[in-house]
């Protein structure tokens, strides 16, 4: 499958702010083990302790509280937790942010930096669903968690002082890829504003420019992403269902997706998949571009309280969501 565009060739060049962060990062830590290849339990437990640097220096909410979306069994969906961020003075709506990690690793609490300064920046309250993981939970039942969120959004959190309105979808990595497919899933039976998509997952091609130029990394690798595939629907032959790889969707599916933020790290193996999609998007007549942040690596917008880079691509963020 052809690209939109891409950096000519690809830079593996760190933005020093990067690379001063994860030099730091291997000093205090050390060598740390890939967590695709422990069990389960035990590479979530890496991915939370790792992540936990970044939650600190939280942005100060009015209030955070827990809500809870029941099961449904028609849609297949388990019980969902939900973390609910309202930042003071909140608009009506919200953001419904799906955590990256896979599909099988992190959590609500790993991206609530990152989540809370959406919330700060927008004024909107931000919902964080803590869907089901693989591999113990595998395709479809995290995507249904997420729809079944969206679907119960704002009913679960009204105790919290949510008040419907504008709904927007927002994802980094395996949750951008989540967002789309909920939005494929629900067609014209769904209401979005608009959705943020952070690096996101769109398909199983290990082949496109980006991961042949950054199979090794720095960061995110190939072998980890086809793990991480593996865990979360193991027959390749099966991936090319459009709730599985949403770049995959009909014309008519992604032609109706509401207005789309496209955010890509210019360092990551899945930076092709943001710009496939892209293409797909302009071969629709849609005018979505991807903005590519040179110089960082996948997962960079966990790093916002050190990393400049991270806060600045929030805050265009933001802006595009203040713009609805």
């Amino acid at each position: 499958m052809s690209h939109a565009r891409s950096p000519a060739p690809f830079s593996t060049d760190l933005a020093p702010e990067m690379a001063a962060l994860a030099a730091r990062v291997l000093a205090e830590d050390g060598p740390q083990p890939d967590p695709t290849l422990l069990p389960a339990a035990e590479g979530r437990q890496l991915a939370e302790a790792g992540n936990r640097r970044w939650n600190v220096d939280l942005p100060e909410m009015a209030r955070v509280g827990t809500a809870h979306v029941p099961a449904d069994p028609a849609l297949g969906s388990a019980e969902v937790r939900l973390l609910v961020l309202v930042p003071p003075e909140a608009k009506a709506g919200a953001i419904l942010f799906v955590h990256g990690g896979g599909f099988a690793f992190c959590s609500p609490e790993t991206h609530e930096r990152c989540a809370r300064v959406l919330a700060a920046e927008t004024g909107r309250p931000v919902i964080l669903p803590d869907y089901r993981l693989a591999p113990e939970h595998p395709y479809p039942a995290g995507l249904m968690d997420v729809v079944a969120a969206w679907r119960g959004a704002f009913e679960a959190t009204a105790a919290l002082g949510v008040q419907p309105g504008p709904m927007i979808l927002a994802g980094d990595s395996a949750g951008a890829g989540l967002c789309v497919s909920a939005l494929v899933h629900q067609g014209a039976r769904g209401r979005a504003d608009a959705a943020l998509l952070f690096y996101g997952v769109y398909a199983a091609d290990f082949e496109t420019p980006s991961y042949r130029s950054f199979a090794d990394g720095p960061g995110l690798t190939r072998g980890k992403m086809q793990r991480y595939w593996d865990f979360y629907l193991a027959d390749p032959a099966a991936r090319g269902d459009p709730l599985v790889s949403p770049l995959l969707a009909s014309d008519e599916a992604l032609a109706t997706l509401p207005p789309l933020h496209l955010m890509a790290a210019g360092i990551d193996p899945l930076l092709s998949d943001t710009l496939n999609f892209e293409a797909r998007l302009a071969s629709l007549g849609r005018s979505e571009r991807t903005e590519i942040v040179p110089g960082v690596v996948h997962g960079f917008l966990q790093m916002s309280r050190d990393l400049p880079q991270a806060r600045e691509a929030l805050g265009r963020a933001a802006a595009f969501v203040n713009a609805i």
